[in-house]
């Protein structure tokens, strides 16, 4: 499946608009995990450990989403974006969303 942050893909055209499409992951860095990055972050730089977490959770995000489009038999997800935030002091919340549609190669 195709996806792009942008309106348009060059070179296809939107055959139809199938609707909001999203996909949630939730997560939570282990007492391990917690503990190695807070000693890091006395040094500085950057947290592997949440570096990580990060880009897990992104990535299970942007599956779950193509599995939502797909259910809605689009082809393609235009606009795509993140969300994050923060819940509790331990969780953080990874949204990948856009709008789901339909392309085809433009004659």
């Amino acid at each position: 499946m195709l996806i792009v942050t942008t309106e348009n893909v060059p070179g296809y055209r939107v055959t139809a608009v199938k609707g909001q499409v999203f996909g949630v992951v939730v997560r939570s860095r282990g007492l391990a995990g917690n503990i190695m990055a807070g000693l890091r972050s006395l040094a500085g730089g950057e947290i592997s450990e949440y570096t990580q977490l990060l880009e897990d959770a992104r990535r299970h995000a942007v599956d779950r989403m193509v599995k939502n489009a797909t259910l809605m038999q689009a082809n393609a997800v235009v606009m795509m974006r993140f969300d994050s935030s923060e819940i509790g002091q331990t969780m953080t919340e990874i949204v990948a969303y856009g709008t789901a549609v339909d392309i085809e190669k433009s004659p």
